[in-house]
């Protein structure tokens, strides 16, 4: 005669709890040195409306990012590639510092450097300084 296989697990065992994770502390400061407000003025912080966004060839991190500032087009190449396509950015008003001695990256000149928060770590998020109202291009920050 054949008998069915006998059950290998337990009847009716009950679940373990799951383990509630607590919710992660804000990131802690790093030490930085303070500035006084002279040297913080002397950033010069400005709106710029993205038109146009492209990556650069070669690369896994960068794109070129041709800005208006209001009263000047000029391009600023950033490391946000592994973050944001670079059609979703054209359109977007950023923060930009305009000030920033240019720096060539693979052959492009980059004219600043914008504002960004995250991505530094693994799996982290990048998000950009971006302005919730239509604020006019080159409209200083403060």
């Amino acid at each position: 005669m054949d008998q069915p296989p006998a059950e290998t697990t337990p009847a009716s065992t009950p679940a373990a709890p799951t383990p509630v994770t607590p919710p992660s502390d804000p990131p802690a400061a790093e030490a930085t040195p303070t500035i006084a407000i002279d040297d913080f003025a002397r950033v010069d912080l400005r709106v710029a409306l993205i038109v146009a966004a492209e990556r650069v060839a070669g690369t896994d991190k960068l794109i070129k990012l041709d800005l208006d500032l209001g009263y000047e087009q000029r391009t600023i190449v950033s490391g946000i590639a592994q973050f944001y396509e670079a059609d979703a950015l054209v359109g977007r008003r950023i923060v930009i510092v305009a000030n920033l001695k240019p720096h060539k990256f693979r052959g492009i000149e980059s004219r600043g450097m914008l504002l960004a928060a995250g991505g530094h770590d693994p799996g982290k998020a990048l998000g950009l300084v971006t302005l919730d109202i239509e604020i006019p291009p080159g409209t200083r920050v403060s």
